[in-house]
């Protein structure tokens, strides 16, 4: 009985020390995810709000002696955030290409900026990217073989002038959707992209949407060309990383514009805001941390990408949005119809 005893509280010491041991090794486990998850939000909050970009001249601006700097091609420049890029990028010490389909805007947009920013460089081409022909194309090609460019803003895009499901969708308006948002967008790369590797270094943006990542129901033709962006421009990014082209998708919430018809509010930044976050953060991921060649420039909407990236599951945002958008079309029904009767 002595010896049943001393192996019985031998055994019950081992197993509560065992017990003891599991408890200080769950602990320790608890204690690495809790660090961890703290870690991972504090590298958002600095990558969203404290950490710089690259530097604009390490691709060529001079605002020191303006004119002697290099290019920036900017597409859709007449307008909203493509001219809000091309007034900024100015303003950092490029000389700018101006492209877009109207001439005369093309150049009120472009004496702005000379007597804004006076010895900065102009250079402008009137071209409808919806119809854009081989010629034209070439033509581009030509008035732009003499310039040093050196970045790419891949700005024109169109969307859908009301949600609408894509069995109701007409088909001129999906054919234009797709014709800018990514025929355009491959030509005007593939003409400068090569000048970019050839002079051993640049930069191309691409303006990517939140559609592209979640898809928009009632948007769909829409969220498939930016979806499209977004593996092209990763594929894109690896491929030019090594000739020293930086290549970055543009994740972008509502910004106050033609297309999106929207006022300014905390998460609607103005172009101007909008282009101020996009060129202070260049080569940093803000929001889309994890997700190669992109970034969420503004901070409103990094941190709802980062929140709907990581946490929100996308099945109820998507009914969210489909529900969201049935109502949109709803009331732009009803006001075209009050437009035509008042008529």
């Amino acid at each position: 009985m002595f010896k049943l005893g001393a192996l019985r509280v031998s055994w019950g010491s081992e197993h509560a020390a065992a017990q003891e041991y599991l408890v200080y090794a769950f602990a320790g486990i608890g204690a690495l995810v809790v660090a961890w998850a703290l870690f991972h939000v504090l590298y958002v909050v600095a990558e969203i709000h404290l950490l710089p970009g690259k530097p604009l001249t390490l691709y060529g601006a001079n605002p020191r002696s303006r004119g002697a700097g290099s290019w920036a091609l900017i597409t859709g420049a007449t307008d909203g955030i493509g001219r809000e890029f091309a007034m900024q990028l100015a303003r950092a010490g490029f000389n700018v290409v101006l492209v877009s389909r109207t001439a005369s805007k093309l150049e009120a947009v472009a004496r702005e900026i000379e007597q804004k920013y006076v010895g900065t460089k102009t250079c402008i081409y009137a071209m409808d990217f919806s119809n854009a022909t081989e010629a034209q194309y070439a033509e581009l090609g030509k008035i732009t073989s003499h310039l040093d460019v050196a970045v790419l803003v891949n700005n024109v895009g169109y969307s859908h002038e009301m949600p609408v499901t894509f069995v109701e969708s007409d088909v001129r308006e999906m054919e234009t959707i797709a014709e800018l948002n990514v025929r355009t967008t491959l030509r005007v790369t593939r003409l400068i992209a090569p000048r970019l590797v050839q002079r051993g270094g640049g930069l191309v943006l691409n303006l990517g949407s939140f559609a592209g990542q979640l898809g928009v129901p009632m948007l769909a033709t829409y969220a498939g060309t930016k979806s499209f962006l977004i593996g092209w421009t990763a594929a894109l990014g690896e491929e030019l990383r090594r000739a020293n082209v930086d290549v970055q998708l543009l994740n972008t919430f509502y910004v106050m514009s033609n297309m999106s018809k929207m006022r300014a509010s905390f998460m609607v930044p103005t172009p101007a805001q909008y282009v101020q976050a996009v060129l202070g953060r260049i080569g940093r991921s803000t929001g889309a941390l994890g997700r190669p060649f992109t970034m969420t420039p503004y901070p409103a909407h990094a941190w709802v990408d980062w929140l709907t990236y990581r946490i929100v599951p996308a099945t109820p945002l998507l009914r969210q949005m489909y529900t969201m958008n049935v109502d949109v079309r709803r009331r732009a029904l009803r006001r075209a119809a009050r437009l035509q009767k008042a008529q």
